[in-house]
């Protein structure tokens, strides 16, 4: 992703003066910062961001400015990209499956938490330093209403998570629990589930909890009406007072994609109509990547290079991308005004998380500008 350092007023602004040939991402750091206050004044604990949704420095930049001290990375890069932004940030280092040369550079980054689902990579960690350091063993329940479930590839079943927390224990760690309700998470009904049987698995395990993480999941606003983030943030609360009583651990969560997706909207070019298809500048090897397996948002809207907006009546349009594989198509018709033009601007908002991150630069694109501007 290339930056333009420049501040301009908006989105529009910019395409009317510039008419880029190429997708921009418009980044709002206002909206950022506000949306980085509204977690850390409405959730109860320690809120730290998952860096793999935007690892862009501005972002990371933007979110210290705000508050956060705590980021939640993947991978020795993502570590260092948050030093060079945040030398004494608190990092957590959730991504349960580890190369022996990965835990041997995060122990020179100081990890503070560290994430468990089976034994051995439990028993990989016995070199780690044990003060200041916690084993949060990452839990997994069938639990519905996500867009896809993350635990068919993370987390142990609550038997194992028992045994994993005595033996954190016996290795002298400091022992929390961690879950992940899945991505676009929008039912507080999921993360009670999850909080009663962690405060289940605590006490057969015998071992109080010094943190409870609450992963991710939080849903960003693609569609309908934005998800009421607040209305989860009292249910975590709430139920993890009711489980645990006054043994109650200290709280986590690690939001990525509400964190960040809202403060940036997407313009792509319109290349070409032809008949019921379209064909954008920008597809499924770009940032256009996760809309292959999560679904088309419903906030677009269509304008001409002149900033007039396109607002005749919708049709379902068949969405290409610039590549020359054919597989580079939208999974779906796309709602999108039946007079688009070749030259049209299609603008896609809350596009800040994992849009540039998965880009790739297959046949020569997939790379976008990053513009900031003073509103969205």
């Amino acid at each position: 992703m290339r930056n333009d350092p420049a501040l301009w007023p908006s989105p529009l602004w910019h395409l009317k003066k510039f008419t880029p040939d190429a997708p921009v991402l418009y980044f709002a750091p206002e909206v950022l910062q506000a949306t980085a206050r509204r977690f850390l004044e409405g959730f109860d604990g320690l809120v730290t961001y998952a860096v793999k949704a935007n690892d862009h420095e501005a972002v990371l930049s933007n979110l210290v400015g705000a508050g956060l001290s705590a980021f939640d990375v993947a991978s020795p890069l993502e570590m260092a990209r948050v030093r060079a932004v945040a030398p004494d940030a608190v990092l957590h280092y959730h991504n349960p499956v580890r190369s022996r040369a990965e835990i041997a550079e995060a122990v020179g980054h100081g990890i503070a938490s560290w994430s468990v689902d089976c034994p051995r990579e439990l028993e990989k960690l016995v070199d780690v330093p044990r003060q200041g350091t916690e084993i949060a063993v990452r839990l997994r329940l069938p639990v519905a209403g996500a867009a896809y479930d993350f635990g068919e590839k993370f987390g142990a079943d609550p038997d194992l998570a028992v045994a994993l927390l005595r033996q954190a224990q016996q290795m002298g760690f400091a022992t929390s629990l961690t879950f992940h309700p899945g991505t676009q998470c929008a039912d507080p009904q999921a993360w009670a589930v999850y909080i009663v049987e962690a405060a289940d698995v605590a006490k057969r395990a015998g071992v109080t909890l010094q943190r409870l993480n609450v992963g991710g999941g939080f849903a960003a606003h693609r569609s309908g009406v934005a998800p009421d983030l607040e209305a989860i943030f009292d249910r975590i609360a709430q139920e993890t007072q009711r489980a645990f009583g006054g043994n109650a651990p200290k709280l986590v969560c690690e939001p990525g994609r509400a964190m960040v997706a809202e403060a940036f909207t997407l313009a792509v070019r319109v290349k070409a109509v032809r008949d019921s298809a379209v064909f954008l500048n920008d597809g499924i090897y770009g940032a256009l990547t996760e809309l292959r397996d999560i679904g088309v948002p419903d906030r677009i809207s269509v304008v001409r290079s002149d900033g007039r907006s396109v607002t005749g009546e919708n049709v379902g349009k068949v969405v290409y991308g610039p590549t020359c594989d054919s597989l580079d198509r939208l999974p779906d018709p796309v709602a999108l005004p039946a007079d688009i033009e070749e030259g049209d601007f299609v603008m896609i908002r809350a596009m800040g998380a994992y849009s540039a991150s998965l880009s790739t630069g297959f046949n020569g694109y997939g790379l976008q500008q990053m513009t900031t501007v003073a509103a969205l």
